[in-house]
């Protein structure tokens, strides 16, 4: 996909219905609270032995994370990074995370945000791998304001 698809796919996303009922398809997931899109994914990496496979794969993640992030600073404002060790940590304590944190704090290990006050959600973009031998995933997500604690200005 092309730079101007994706901008398309998380445009579609910040305001697109959440779902009634959690689902998972072959292009993400979503829910009442939620919606989560892989826009690029890597190859596995079973077999990179030296590891270099995967460092030319999240190199190439991040370029394109940083072009879209660029991009989207320049429509929506600046962004703020969001920490998703402590919604792991919550998670695995047996704690409540509000999705789509609950998932991205187990493929990420942070995420950076954009408030969209005028919807009541974020959008945020995360690059995150499942386990090690598992492709890593550009991830563009959309949440409702409440899973952040922002308030109408779009900070908490």
């Amino acid at each position: 996909m092309t730079t101007e698809e994706y901008l398309s796919t998380i445009d579609a996303l910040a305001v697109q219905p959440f779902p009634e009922v959690a689902y998972v398809d072959a292009s993400g997931g979503g829910g009442p609270e939620h919606h989560v899109r892989g826009l690029q994914v890597s190859r596995d990496f079973w077999d990179d032995d030296d590891g270099q496979a995967w460092v030319e794969a999240e190199a190439e993640l991040q370029a394109c994370l940083d072009d879209l992030a660029a991009r989207l600073t320049t429509r929506w404002g600046n962004t703020f990074g969001v920490d998703l060790g402590p919604y792991l940590s919550a998670g695995c304590a047996g704690e409540p995370v509000p999705e789509p944190l609950g998932y991205l704090s187990q493929q990420a290990v942070s995420m950076q945000v954009w408030p969209l006050p005028t919807r009541g959600r974020w959008l945020a973009l995360a690059i995150g791998q499942a386990d090690k031998e598992l492709p890593l995933i550009l991830f563009a997500a959309v949440g409702r304001a409440s899973a952040l604690d922002l308030n109408t200005s779009g900070r908490s």
